[in-house]
C-alpha cells in the first residue's frame, strides 16, 4: 500500500455485479473505478458535467489493470485514488481493498486527457488543484 491515496469511497458488490463464477465480472471493475473519480472531484468542487458544459472533456486515454483478488456477492470495498501528472496527462492511480481484510483487489492507472474546445489541452486550472 503506499500513503500517497489522497481519497477514497466505500462501496459493496451486488449480486448482478457478479458472473457466473460467482465473481465480480471484470468489467464491472472499470464501473467502481469511474464512479469513485467523479466522487473525488465532487469532493474537490469539481464536476464533471460541469466541466463538459465549460468546454473541457476529460477523456480516458489509456488504462492499465492488474486484478489480483476476486471480490464476491456483498463484500464491502474501498477504493483508493491519487492523481499525478506528465505532460499533458493526468494519471489517476487507483487501488481496489476488500474491506474485511483489506486484501488488494485491483491496481490501475487510468490515463486521462483534457480536451478544451476539441484539442488536446497541456493544463486545465480545476484539474490542475486535484494535484495539490
Amino acid at each position: 500500500m503506499t500513503d500517497k491515496y489522497i481519497f477514497e469511497w466505500h462501496d459493496r458488490v451486488r449480486d448482478y455485479e457478479c458472473d457466473i463464477q460467482g465473481i465480480v465480472n471484470n468489467s464491472n471493475y472499470m464501473h467502481y473505478m469511474e464512479h469513485a473519480r467523479h466522487m473525488f472531484l465532487l469532493s474537490r468542487g469539481v464536476s464533471f458535467s460541469g466541466l463538459h458544459e465549460k468546454g473541457c472533456d476529460v477523456v480516458v486515454a489509456r488504462v492499465e489493470v492488474q486484478y489480483k483478488c476476486s471480490l464476491r456477492p456483498n463484500d464491502e470495498y474501498i477504493t483508493k485514488l491519487y492523481v499525478t501528472k506528465e505532460g499533458p496527462r493526468y494519471i489517476f492511480h487507483h487501488a481496489i481493498f476488500r474491506k474485511s481484510d483489506m486484501k488488494l483487489c485491483i491496481r490501475a492507472h487510468y490515463v486521462l486527457a483534457a480536451l478544451v474546445n476539441g484539442k488536446l489541452a497541456t493544463s486545465y486550472p480545476e484539474l490542475d488543484e486535484l494535484l495539490q
